[in-house]
Parts: C-alpha cells; structure tokens; sequence
C-alpha cells in the first residue's frame, strides 16, 4: 500500500502506482508506440513484466494467472492490431469469469477518429465481450478509472476489463495524488429467506438428488463448504469441466465430469435424478445437451452470485 501523496507525474507512472496500489505484482505484455510510455515508465519501477512474443499470449497468460492464484491478472498491448490480438483472451476471461485488466495504448488524442496511423476503436470492438471498458480522457482520470476496473473485474461474478489509455495521456502530467485506498470489493448478492426456504423443503422431500457444482465454486473460494453440504447430504455430485476439483478427492459420489465429454454415470444421473442443486455453474450446452431432454423430472435449485443466470437456460424452482 502506498501513502498519500501529491506528486507530479506522468500518466504512465500513475498507471504503474496504482497497480502496485491494487496488489498486482506482475503484468504480461508486449511493447508497441502508442503503449511505449508506459514500458519507459516501468523501467526502474520494480513491478514485474513478462515479455511475451505476442499479445494473444498476454491476455492468455493473465488469464491463467488469475485462474490459478485468485488475484486479477494483468496484460498490457499497444494500439490496433496489439489491442485487437487481445480479443479472443477477454472472450475467454468472460465466458470463465476469470478477473483480467487489460490496459491498451491509443493513438493520440487529436488522431481518435481519423483512422491515424494502428487506430482501432477497441472499447466498441470489445464492447459485449468485457465486463466494461474505458478510454481514458485526461491523466487525472488515469487512477479512479483504474481502481474501477479493478473493482468491477473482481466481482462479485469476476470478468475481464478493459482499459484505452491514448499515448500523449500516458505522457502528460498529473498532480492527482495516488490515495493508497484499500481494495474495493462489492458485497456479493444473498439469496432472500423465502427461496432458502423453498430450497430445504425441495431437498427434505427430493427421493434422487444430484448436485451439479460449477467453476463459481471455486471462484467463491467455497470449495470447503461445498465439500461439507455434499458429505451432510450424502448425495451423488457431477460437475463441469471449471468445477473440477472441487469434489473431494477419493470421494465415493463423485460421479465424474457433466455433459457431452463428462462421465456416462454422470449424465445417466441427470435423467433419473428428482431434484437438481446447481452451485455456480451455468447450464452451458456442453453439460445440458437439448434443454427440453435434461433433467426433465427434476426441480432445479440454482444458486449463482450472477442472477442473469437464473432461467436464462433451464427453469428453476
């Protein structure tokens, strides 16, 4: 954590305190012109950079990183063609709901909309595809812009951000002070008393449930809570492909992978099963197959922090 202070400094070096500020240690990236002051920036500076040999392998590695230590990865890339080799990593980030900043550099200011010299329009480009994006105006909004992607790449349903940087605003300079505010978290939703409720009375009187345990799970850090409802009940549990691993290890109703690569055992289940309980997983068509075939003489329980999920594919109960 960095104390307050007011300095003057460049764009740049507000982009690479405030990094530090949000507990990043290492960022994976690829040099390039417009994203040029923000390398000259890290020299000295002492946060880590991995040089990658492409951009696609940046967003990649970010994304891997943030899948494995929980913190939010990031990448950096140039204007046009090094932002635009960014996109199928942040598809990737979103449909994992893995936490990713990607900051870009931009043309110049007085070029944004005269097809300059590697312009691309990367916040429309990336527009469905992140969880919000921003082109950054002046180097004073450098630090809250960032702290917003942070916030908003950590949930509560993780996801990938985006953020334009143009290059003379990575240059100028800011008397802004960098204000060492703790990391923002937003509180996660909570299910209302009525559906618990109706979720103990579906499980007392369900003959066949199954519990399908999704990559949320893990995202929840609610791996030891599942493990322990799963032992309470006694119940057979599949899972998806990013909820791997959070079965107990040896445990004897564990049924193996859901879906089209899944276990035959596993899929077998959701046709006789009374009663699904879905933790944090989406109902993707890799698992379902035909919705009008899955689990079709089951009530669903769905839990997800995300309540867009909620009969966006299978009614629930």
């Amino acid at each position: 954590m960095i104390a307050d202070r007011e300095t003057r400094s460049t764009g740049a070096q507000v982009v690479l305190d405030v990094l530090v500020d949000q507990g990043v240690d290492v960022a994976f990236g690829y040099p390039g012109g417009a994203i040029m002051p923000l390398y000259d920036a890290l020299y000295g500076h002492g946060l880590r950079h991995v040089l990658v040999r492409h951009e696609a392998a940046a967003v990649f590695a970010a994304g891997a990183y943030a899948r494995t230590s929980g913190r939010v990865g990031v990448c950096v890339a140039t204007s046009g063609p090094g932002a635009t080799n960014l996109v199928t990593g942040l598809v990737d980030a979103m449909m994992d709901s893995a936490p990713l900043v990607a900051i870009t550099g931009q043309v110049r200011t007085p070029l944004l909309g005269t097809d300059g010299f590697q312009e691309a329009d990367v916040t429309a480009i990336t527009h469905n595809i992140t969880k919000a994006n921003f082109l950054v105006r002046s180097a004073d909004d450098i630090e809250p812009t960032l702290r917003a992607a942070f916030r908003l790449a950590r949930g509560p349903r993780p996801g990938p951000v985006l953020v334009d940087i143009p290059q003379d605003i990575l240059k100028a300079h800011t008397t802004r002070p960098i204000n060492g505010a703790p990391q923002e978290r937003t509180v996660p939703p909570v299910a209302d008393a009525t559906s618990i409720d109706r979720a103990i009375d579906l499980i007392r009187h369900s003959r066949r449930p199954l519990i399908i345990i999704g990559g949320g799970c893990r995202t929840s850090d609610a791996v030891d809570e599942f493990r322990e409802f799963v032992a309470l009940l006694g119940a057979p549990h599949t899972s998806t492909i990013n909820g791997l691993g959070c079965a107990e290890p040896g445990d004897p109703h564990f049924l193996g992978m859901l879906g089209m690569h899944g276990w035959k055992a596993a899929n077998k289940a959701v046709g006789q099963t009374d009663l699904v309980i879905a933790l944090g997983m989406r109902f993707d068509d890799r698992v379902t197959g035909r919705t009008d075939r899955f689990a079709v003489n089951a009530k669903v329980i769905h839990a997800d922090v995300d309540a867009s999920e909620f009969n966006k594919i299978i009614p629930v109960d």
